[in-house]
């Protein structure tokens, strides 16, 4: 299957079922085509974009105690994931003059994106709320489409949006062992072991495309478009420990924490 294909099938079918399709191998990429940057993706009937702040917030804490709040959580997660996929399907062709090694690796954090939508909805759905069954945003597809070049996406998905999420993770993890969710805290520490890897793909990359002597930490302030931020890469609480296991310096993890808000807030 052409990488092409694959990104036409996530980015254009309004099935959910066949975005959420592993490619067929094995995979080809020498039929790029020309750069496309489609709008929006194409979607089921209740999975489109809803207005602005129609969206129901994410639950967290105490209020995770409850059962129903349980699902809001992981109906909101499915669909950052499910934007995730869509991004990357959308960087596939946005660049198709991208090194094909990159091309081909994003492909297995595609499937990671497309297994982590799964299991979200699936707990939704045994918590009694159906994936779609609730508005959802599309903050991080519009974000993305800022990015006008690989470094740009690598900035903006890989080290801020996953980033945060090497936070989050551990966050809801705790969050519903409170609640005494142990299923819903197993798919929270197996995303989070996933995102290391998600993290460590966009950085080995940010430092394969950066000019040659440049520093990790200026070239991925350089790529962010603004209201990105690096503080955004950061959740309520800062982990040092994932971060270095994704192969951040020292001294990348140090500024990166520093760039936090003075009040705490990421």
């Amino acid at each position: 299957m052409e990488l092409s294909a694959f990104a036409e099938r996530v980015l254009q079918s309004p099935s959910l079922e066949q975005k959420l399709l592993p490619p067929e191998l094995p995979l080809t990429d020498d039929s790029p085509g020309p750069p496309r940057r489609p709008v929006e993706p194409a979607r089921p009937d209740n999975l489109q974009f809803a207005a602005p702040k129609t969206a129901p917030a994410m639950p967290k804490g105490p209020a995770l105690r409850e059962p129903a709040k349980q699902a809001i959580a992981h109906h909101v997660m499915a669909n950052h994931e499910l934007q995730a996929l869509e991004v990357m399907a959308f960087v596939l062709h946005a660049f198709p003059e991208a090194p094909p090694e990159f091309r081909l690796g994003l492909i297995d954090v595609m499937r990671d994106e497309q297994k982590h939508t799964l299991m979200h909805l699936r707990r939704a759905e045994e918590l009694g709320q159906p994936f779609g069954s609730l508005p959802v945003n599309c903050y991080i597809w519009k974000k993305s489409q800022a990015c006008e070049c690989v470094l740009d996406y690598l900035a903006t998905l890989p080290l801020v949006f996953e980033g945060r999420n090497l936070d989050h993770t551990l966050e809801f993890e705790q969050y519903f062992l409170d609640a005494g969710d142990k299923k819903s805290a197993g798919i929270m520490r197996a995303i989070h072991r996933d995102e290391i890897e998600h993290v460590r793909f966009g950085l080995d990359w940010l430092r394969k495309l950066k000019p040659p002597g440049s520093d990790d930490w200026e070239v991925f302030n350089q790529h962010l478009h603004y209201p990105l931020r690096a503080d955004k890469a950061i959740g309520d609480q800062f982990h040092d420990e994932p971060r270095r296991a994704a192969g951040m310096g020292e001294e990348f993890i140090a500024r990166l924490s520093g760039s936090a808000l003075p009040d705490g807030r990421g």
